[in-house]
């Protein structure tokens, strides 16, 4: 577990990318948010560890985060409580042990980040704790509205103090580095200088005794999300092209109260305020969640999206909103819990205080991801993976609320156990290539940019059927045929040790675009075959023509290259106990 007083505190290093890292590093971590922070923290402090972010430090979702981490730290609550909320929230599809340990885990990691400074709301002496859909207590520990940044904020001051990280912004990572004994290093995209995207892009391997993937999820794949830009499933396109084993894809959390307002985006109405007292209603004032659940709003996130879905299909007054009316919650306790909702909602127009905020349905959380062990260890020696690209067993098929955070740390300190490659490996030596772009590759990839979570949300949304997924693995798999022909798509597919000099006109941006394409139009693929692969309805996944859950359903799907198979549970071979 993470020891804040073994922080060195003389430190005020600026972010830095050094410029000859040619010799590599004991481990890559790569991802900015909570779980690559942690990750890199609870690392042994010998250890020389780069960590590598596409944006800048603290640009990720889980910056964004508003609701809180849930903890069974209350008088009143109790780890078996917990973990009974968050296995029947996850409809079957739980790894016990997983859950376990991030239950009991819980408090040495809250217990972490206050003495780390996090500044979470209290009553009294004590942390304040209140109530999410489908927790059986008030359990959920935040800091107003802005609990993920008020923990990534934190946390990025740490890594900053420590002389043993060094960190990469504007850099962006293109693949994994693979042989027959394990993960070997990353090829990694860099602005020169460091600190303008516009810049012209160094692309480099860069070896690692092992690599962190904690890149977030994939939630960008749909048009309608709540997810930051940066959320492009790069973790999981990279480990499925390096072979690692990938679980449970199909399942997509869609939070049920994002903001939908004429031009602004698809903010995130927390499900805390739900959990203060708000209520849904429909176009006629009607508050209609109990219609299709007992507890109405605070029913589990997929139902209740479900539900306003269906009603919005049903509504004898069509409409594509539903209302969230915070009437019932006391004004003095609206400022106090949730002022950046207030402040957002008044800047597109809506006063919380005299009307209710117009929400819909949108993507937020993938459930799947790259299979782990409770080392955070993936299928490939030196490989981890941790937080929401990694498949922990801690989701199962719907994610108990405000466990996301929770599990980027407990799961981030189990790299205290992590297992090196004996050295560091010498990149082979690779030829140079000019490559001269001929085609209109930059303007394909701005259409796709746009055209492909279209067709993803129409087609893999909250309601799925085989005909629409079928039409739109067809038109991804041609759009994948073209996307691998492009000249930048050839340039760029290197080999270990080899080098590319492209067009001056050509920026880290653009490269990062060409990436990021590549990884979503990946993982659209992954996500309809996982989809359209399992035949029933469960949690996450919704099927109109499949609207019943299945005994014989109650497996994992597991995708390995071009195969996809059920897994029954458990997973004993790779969730073993953890090492003393």
């Amino acid at each position: 577990m993470l020891d804040s007083a073994s922080f060195p505190t003389h430190s005020n290093r600026s972010l830095s990318v050094p410029q000859d890292h040619s010799e590599g590093f004991d481990v890559l971590v790569i991802g900015g948010g909570a779980a690559g922070l942690y990750s890199a923290l609870c690392l042994p402090d010998h250890l020389q560890v780069a960590l590598i972010t596409k944006d800048n430090l603290m640009v990720s979702a889980s910056d964004w985060a508003q609701g809180g981490i849930a903890a069974a730290i209350a008088p009143d609550d109790s780890a078996v409580l917990h973990i009974a909320d968050t296995l029947q929230a996850g409809v079957g599809l739980c790894e016990p042990d997983a859950v376990k340990l991030l239950v009991e885990d819980a408090r040495p990691c809250i217990e972490a980040l206050v003495d780390l400074g996090v500044a979470f709301d209290r009553s009294g002496e004590q942390l304040a704790m209140t109530l999410e859909a489908a927790h059986s207590r008030k359990r959920v520990l935040h800091a107003a509205d802005t609990t993920g940044h008020a923990i990534v904020s934190t946390l990025a001051l740490q890594v900053l103090k420590r002389d043993n990280i060094q960190v990469f912004n504007q850099t962006f990572a293109i693949d994994l580095w693979i042989d027959a004994s394990g993960c070997k290093g990353v090829c990694l995209s860099q602005c020169v200088p460091d600190d303008d995207p516009l810049a012209r892009p160094q692309i480099r391997w860069v070896p690692a005794r092992a690599v962190v993937l904690a890149t977030g999820g994939g939630a960008q794949v749909f048009s309608q999300t709540t997810n930051p830009a940066a959320s492009t499933g790069d973790g999981v396109a990279m480990a499925w092209r390096a072979g690692a084993q990938l679980r449970d894809l199909e399942f997509f959390q869609f939070h049920p109260t994002a903001l939908s307002q004429p031009g602004a985006p698809r903010f995130l109405i927390s499900e805390a305020v739900r959990g203060e007292g708000a209520y849904l209603r429909d176009s006629k004032g009607r508050r209609f969640a109990f219609d299709y659940h007992l507890e109405g709003e605070l029913a589990p996130r997929d139902v209740v999206s479900r539900a306003i879905f269906s009603h919005l299909q049903t509504d004898e007054s069509p409409a594509d909103k539903v209302w969230l009316d915070l009437a019932p919650i006391e004004p003095e306790r609206i400022r106090y819990r949730f002022p950046n909702i207030v402040r957002v909602c008044k800047h597109w127009g809506i006063d919380v205080f005299h009307q209710p905020i117009p929400v819909s349905p949108a993507a937020h959380y993938w459930m799947g991801g790259i299979i782990c062990n409770l080392n955070s260890q993936t299928s490939i020696p030196y490989l981890y993976a941790v937080g929401e690209n990694a498949s922990t067993g801690v989701h199962g098929a719907n994610r108990l609320a405000s466990n996301s955070l929770l599990e980027c740390l407990v799961y981030g300190a189990q790299l205290k156990h992590i297992q090196l490659a004996p050295e560091l490996a010498t990149l082979p030596s690779g030829v140079c290539h000019e490559e001269l772009l001929t085609d209109d590759w930059l303007n394909l990839l701005k259409h796709w940019r746009i055209q492909l979570p279209q067709l993803i949300w129409h087609s893999a949304g909250i309601c799925r059927e085989q005909g629409l997924m079928d039409t739109a693995l067809a038109q991804v798999m041609q759009w994948q045929a073209e996307f691998d022909h492009l000249s930048i798509s050839r340039a760029l597919q290197l080999l270990p040790g080899e080098q590319v000099k492209l067009p001056a006109t050509v920026t880290a941006s653009d490269v990062r675009l060409w990436g990021e394409m590549r990884n979503l139009l990946t993982i659209a693929a992954l996500i309809l075959k996982s989809a359209a692969f399992r035949t029933e309805s469960r949690g996450g996944h919704y099927r109109s023509d499949y609207p019943t859950a299945q005994p014989q359903w109650l497996s994992h799907t597991v995708i390995t290259g071009a195969a996809i198979q059920a897994v029954a549970l458990p997973t004993q071979d790779l969730h073993q106990h953890r090492e003393s």
